[in-house]
């Protein structure tokens, strides 16, 4: 949404807001759901006793297919192989290590020439991220794809824990559903097609928290999802142990789950808080089961662990890189993502009797918290990188209280009116803040070879001063 659109969304009333968040819930259904859904549930529920050796069948066979229908229909990788033949490479496409590992930048760069020309896919649609580096991505999917996607988020995402779509819920995300600066309520949405409470992440002091607090409440949410850092502070509202909403689980997604935050969220909710993992560019999927397992999801991608070499890892720990295998419309082989993981397979069964794979643990990147002009606390700042900006990496950097520095490395000339166009998203969520930015030929790395979209070296004693007064 654009700013002046944005603009006269916050000048409507409460419920014309969540009218529109309505109409908006419907177009997504329309998109994620369908008549074939509950068998498509039914379906991902009965895979989850297949065996080990069925799973690794299975996912070879699927490979198979996906590399054959990749390197001949979509154009990227169909010039790839031309080229190489041409040089008189006798490599075939049937052996995954034959293929080169795919970076973002190429996925950023060249993301239409991925998409598979195949007339019985349907129509497509676009779907945006920053991703947690805060380097841009568009990626297209059909619908066939997404209803596949959100029939297993169904099974494993909500019914291993008692609820289901059709429960009343509580989303704490990143959309601009109330004006970020407004210090007057509500600071949430009720989105009537998703049964969905849409809960500002900008809005996270305790006094405006407990508010919140009370409108999960108030609507009857059966459970709260979000990102971990944003339902920490949520759960942190002033009085919450005291009105806390009664919610069966809490589910989180986007950001690793810390220690703390599990704590925190369990005590303050009275329930049990599950872990869940994926990514908007559908390689990768797990989530953690009833029993506490981190369970690998086979559908979404076939998984290969890499050192820093590129090659193989013999311990199987490493980089995860995945191959599409979800999503033919728009396949990504050899996907690296940037994030760690542990296989740490083992052939005994989870306690909680599904023959899904399990991982020793998933450790992709975490963010620091922003804290606005007031005080506020921001747990997650990607959207404002977003949309069709020349950017391979960003960093936001905040040294002090009302002050925020940008690195950008950019991919193409580096214009004032991009600054102007990130300045004006980061002072919508956060107020008036001095912005400086910084090109940079890449942004700087920590010891783990990654960096963080977000750094902040501010005290949380130091921004509970400037926020006094929202509690």
């Amino acid at each position: 949404m654009n700013r002046r659109l944005l603009q006269i969304y916050y000048g409507l009333p409460g419920w014309a807001r969540s009218a529109a968040a309505s109409a908006e819930g419907l177009r997504l259904n329309r998109w994620r759901w369908g008549r074939e859904s509950e068998d498509l549930v039914a379906e991902a529920i009965e895979r989850e006793s297949w065996s080990a050796e069925r799973w690794r069948s299975w996912q070879l066979e699927q490979l198979a297919e996906r590399l054959d229908h990749a390197a001949r229909k979509a154009p990227y990788y169909r010039q790839y192989w031309s080229t190489r033949r041409q040089r008189g490479d006798r490599r075939t496409w049937e052996r995954l290590e034959h293929w080169p590992l795919l970076e973002k930048d190429i996925v950023r760069r060249f993301g239409p020439a991925l998409i598979a020309e195949d007339e019985s896919a349907g129509p497509y649609r676009m779907e945006s991220t920053s991703g947690t580096t805060g380097t841009p991505l568009r990626l297209w999917r059909t619908k066939r794809t997404l209803m596949r996607r959100y029939a297993i988020y169904e099974a494993r995402h909500r019914r291993w824990y008692g609820i289901s779509r059709g429960h009343r819920w509580a989303m704490a995300g990143c959309q601009l559903v109330a004006e970020p600066t407004s210090a007057q309520p509500p600071f949430w949405v009720w989105n009537a097609a998703m049964r969905q409470l849409y809960v500002s992440s900008y809005h996270l002091a305790p006094e405006q928290a407990a508010l919140s607090l009370a409108a999960i409440k108030k609507y009857g949410c059966r459970y709260a999802w979000g990102y971990p850092s944003s339902l920490a502070l949520l759960a942190q509202g002033r009085g919450c142990r005291e009105s806390a909403p009664q919610l069966s689980c809490v589910v989180t997604n986007a950001e690793p789950l810390l220690v703390s935050q599990r704590s925190l969220i369990e005590k303050s909710f009275g329930c049990h808080a599950y872990e869940t993992y994926g990514m908007v560019e559908l390689v990768a999927a797990a989530g953690q089961c009833p029993a506490g397992s981190l369970h690998w999801f086979p559908e979404f991608g076939y998984i290969e662990a890499i050192g820093q070499n590129g090659e193989p890892s013999l311990d199987e720990s490493g980089e995860l890189v995945a191959t599409s295998l979800l999503d033919s419309g728009m396949p990504l082989i050899r996907y690296r993502t940037g994030d760690a993981l542990a296989l740490g397979q083992s052939s005994e069964i989870c306690g909680c009797g599904r023959g899904l794979p399990r991982l020793s643990s998933i450790e992709g990147r975490s963010e620091d918290i922003i804290y606005a002009a007031d005080g506020r606390p921001v747990a997650r700042l990607d959207p404002v990188f977003k949309g069709d900006l020349p950017i391979r990496e960003a960093q936001i950097i905040q040294e002090r209280l009302g002050e925020l520095l940008v690195l950008v490395a950019p991919s193409e000339p580096w214009m004032r009116s991009h600054e102007t166009r990130i300045a004006g998203a980061l002072r919508d969520r956060l107020g008036d803040l001095d912005i400086r930015f910084e090109t940079v030929p890449t942004i700087p790395r920590g010891p783990n070879g990654k960096f963080r979209s977000i750094v902040s070296r501010i005290h949380h004693s130091a921004a509970a001063v400037a926020g006094s007064s929202y509690r």
